[in-house]
């Protein structure tokens, strides 16, 4: 069933992408335009509403920072959420990442049940799922999702939770472990935390997707909508020249501060080992590249610039959870092909299943990545400063005021 639904999503998104031709193709585009504009239209209309404080949305007496996108993914947010958190770590907050958890496992429907006639009887409502305590991983990507489980384990000192009421995991966090500063990770769209500051990516190879909305496009929301953010991040640069794509920005935001960077490969580590090995043992190496992110190709083409020849791929959907079969069914085929080494990303090296290291015919590795500053780190220094400056003083409301008790 999985795999059907995988097929079925891929199928989607090559209509969108305009990959697939033919009449049924085009006539499944022009429905989704259809609906596109109607998606447009309880978009405005739901962002009016929190404008208005028809919606409610709340403070919760401590600094917030979303990390989002106008985007369906891609963007790289995931290593930009980690820089924000190590660097806010370093001036001595307290941090904790709140996520939704996409494509994370939920509790089994019996229990999730019995939790909500719980709630109603009077009960206190589940605790967000710990991720991470800041000293261990507690879950796997399975039950909290690969990026929540990425940056739990890149990132100690750091509390890593997962819910979809991200109200309700900021004050668990704030109760449980005195978080002053928090992250939303994917956070530009949920508005029911308010007095935060947005910080939006866009990604210099596909800026504003094919330019529809969802479902015919990637856009997430309007382009305008660009207005609200405080700080925008122009991801995957490498070296271009911008200046096009910072004029449309300005067209819709002129106060924001724009940072140009790129993602810059670090090393490559086993997935089973954790053995690290320079770049250059890629280099003239015949691999093989597996990865189920938004832009698969981006991947790949990353392999290439560090000297990899790819001899065989295969990209699945966004998020696909790995069986074993799959992998031992790579892992032979790479071998026939006389790969040297699997390659994969590190979202996707958490969703990888468990296997014997030793009785791998090829080692499986991913490759780390993090993100830079064009022309140093001196412009995204200044942002946090002015980020934790603007948060001092800052007083917290007491607990009982801030919101009802969550069950431990």
């Amino acid at each position: 069933m999985r795999a059907v639904f995988d097929r079925l999503e891929q199928f989607a998104v090559d209509v969108i992408l305009e990959r697939r031709y033919g009449k049924r193709a085009a006539l499944l585009r022009a429905l989704l335009f259809l609906l596109s504009h109607v998606y447009a239209w309880v978009v405005r209309l739901r962002l009016w509403l929190y404008q208005e404080r028809l919606a409610k949305s709340r403070p919760v007496g401590c600094l917030v920072i979303s990390i989002g996108n106008l985007t369906v993914g891609g963007t790289g947010k995931t290593p930009v959420v980690e820089k924000f958190a190590r660097a806010l770590k370093a001036r001595g907050r307290t941090v904790a990442v709140l996520s939704r958890g996409y494509k994370s496992r939920a509790a089994p429907l019996p229990e999730r049940i019995w939790q909500r006639v719980g709630v109603a009887l009077g009960d206190l409502p589940p605790p967000p799922r710990v991720v991470s305590d800041g000293e261990r991983v507690l879950l796997d990507a399975t039950r909290a999702g690969d990026e929540p489980v990425m940056l739990a384990s890149n990132l100690r000192g750091v509390r890593v939770l997962v819910d979809k009421d991200r109200v309700k995991s900021a004050l668990y966090a704030m109760d449980r472990w005195g978080v002053d500063t928090l992250l939303l990770d994917d956070g530009f769209q949920y508005l029911p935390l308010k007095q935060r500051v947005d910080v939006v990516l866009i990604d210099r190879q596909a800026p504003f997707g094919n330019e529809f909305l969802l479902p015919r496009g990637t856009l997430r929301e309007p382009p305008d909508h660009l207005r609200r953010a405080d700080v925008i991040f122009i991801t995957k640069c490498h070296g271009r020249d911008n200046a096009n794509l910072k004029d449309r920005i300005r067209q819709h935001n002129r106060h924001a501060e724009i940072i140009e960077c790129r993602h810059e490969p670090l090393y490559c580590q086993n997935v089973y080992t954790e053995e690290r090995l320079p770049l250059e043992f890629l280099n003239e190496r015949r691999v093989a590249a597996i990865s189920g992110i938004a832009q698969p190709d981006s991947f790949e083409s990353f392999l290439r610039t560090l000297g990899a020849e790819i001899v065989y791929s295969r990209q699945y959907a966004d998020h696909h959870r790995y069986s074993k079969s799959e992998i031992l069914s790579m892992l032979a085929k790479s071998r026939r092909l006389r790969a040297r080494a699997i390659v994969t990303t590190e979202k996707d090296a958490v969703r990888l299943p468990p296997l014997d290291a030793e009785q791998l015919p090829v080692p499986i590795l991913f490759l780390r990545v993090e993100v830079r500053a064009m022309g140093g780190e001196a412009a995204f220094e200044r942002i946090v400063d002015r980020i934790c400056a603007g948060a001092e003083g800052r007083r917290s409301a007491p607990a009982a005021a801030r919101a009802p008790q969550i069950a431990p």
